[in-house]
């Protein structure tokens, strides 16, 4: 098979840092190998955000202009568009060949037309956005067909409005976390299919579109695998304090 080469290479998604400071923890080695697998531990070891700001960003907990979005669990894709015609399609770097519908990646291709017929999908221009379904992560949000959510969207439907409602620091939100964080995707599917069901949102996106006006960092990540008590039913950590070590670890290795 010719490799593909795409009539654009698009650029891969920036990385987006946690709002508070990650540090590495030891793990009981037997309990990781049992429980390691679902857990999604490629190591006996985690990486848990601890009681300290990350350094610049002082904005997700200060600016009222801070809003925080559901996280979707799914695959990152990026798609460019013109005059409707697809050009370019990638899921983090990788090209992919819209026309390969055979050992190809066609659940991604049906998460795009999915999207398409919902309206998701511009005309003109480059869109970043969230692969969910049946063969993604495990399908969380129990859906039937794959589907494409672009981010634009999310940041207008999904975010939460509680959020501004409590003071913003690591107690809160771990408690949020751990019991309300409920997925606000899943929520609106559930209604329009009278299901009474909920499910747990994978995290959520803190955005603050001023600074991004002002081509400052307006993105932040927080995700409920990065607290402790996601783990420490299954698995003992070991050392783990909230308060953290004052060693410096590079914040840039996290995922």
């Amino acid at each position: 098979m010719e490799e593909y080469k795409p009539e654009i290479m698009l650029t891969d998604f920036p990385k987006i840092q946690c709002p508070f400071i990650r540090q590495t923890f030891k793990v009981d080695q037997e309990q990781w190998k049992k429980h390691g697998s679902s857990l999604k531990l490629r190591t006996p070891e985690v990486y848990l955000v601890v009681n300290r700001v990350n350094p610049d960003y002082e904005w997700v907990f200060e600016d009222p202009e801070t809003i925080a979005v559901e996280k979707l669990d799914g695959t990152n894709v990026k798609l460019f568009t013109q005059k409707g015609r697809l050009i370019a399609l990638q899921n983090r770097k990788n090209p992919i060949d819209p026309l390969q519908i055979i050992k190809g990646k066609s659940f991604i291709l049906e998460a795009i037309f999915q999207s398409i017929e919902k309206e998701y999908v511009k005309e003109e221009g480059e869109q970043a956005g969230e692969v969910i379904g049946p063969k993604v992560q495990g399908n969380p949000y129990k859906l039937d067909l794959h589907e494409w959510y672009p981010f634009e969207r999310a940041v207008g439907v999904l975010s939460y409005k509680s959020f501004h409602e409590h003071e913003r620091n690591f107690d809160n939100w771990s408690s949020w976390f751990k019991d309300y964080l409920i997925s606000r995707y899943f929520t609106k599917r559930a209604s329009k299919l009278g299901l009474n069901e909920q499910v747990f949102a994978e995290g959520v996106v803190f955005y603050n579109m001023k600074r991004r006006a002002e081509g400052k960092t307006y993105m932040a990540k927080l995700r409920r695998d990065m607290y402790d008590w996601f783990y420490s039913d299954k698995i003992q950590i070991f050392n783990y304090d909230k308060k953290g070590r004052d060693e410096v670890e590079d914040q840039e290795k996290f995922d």
